[in-house]
C-alpha cells in the first residue's frame, strides 16, 4: 500500500466466494484506516485471509499488509 497516514479514509470490505459461483465483496467499514484495522484485528484468521483494505488508488489485502 502506498504510504498514508492513520486518519485516511478507507474501504474495508471482505471478498465472499458463494460456492465457487463468484464472488462479491461486502464492504465492512468505510472510515479512517486506523478504525478499520482495528476491525480486521478481531475477525479470526481465516475471515482476515478475505479482507482488502481500498484507498483511492490503492487496494492491499490485510494480512499482506499486517506482514510488511
Amino acid at each position: 500500500m502506498r504510504t498514508t497516514f492513520g486518519s485516511a479514509t478507507v474501504r474495508l470490505y471482505r471478498l465472499v466466494d458463494h460456492a465457487g459461483g463468484g464472488g462479491m465483496a461486502e464492504t465492512l467499514l468505510y472510515g479512517p484506516l486506523d478504525e478499520a484495522l482495528a476491525l480486521a484485528a478481531g475477525f479470526p484468521e481465516e475471515i482476515q485471509s478475505e479482507l482488502f483494505l481500498a484507498t483511492d488508488n490503492d487496494v492491499v489485502a490485510y494480512l499482506d499488509l499486517m506482514a510488511e
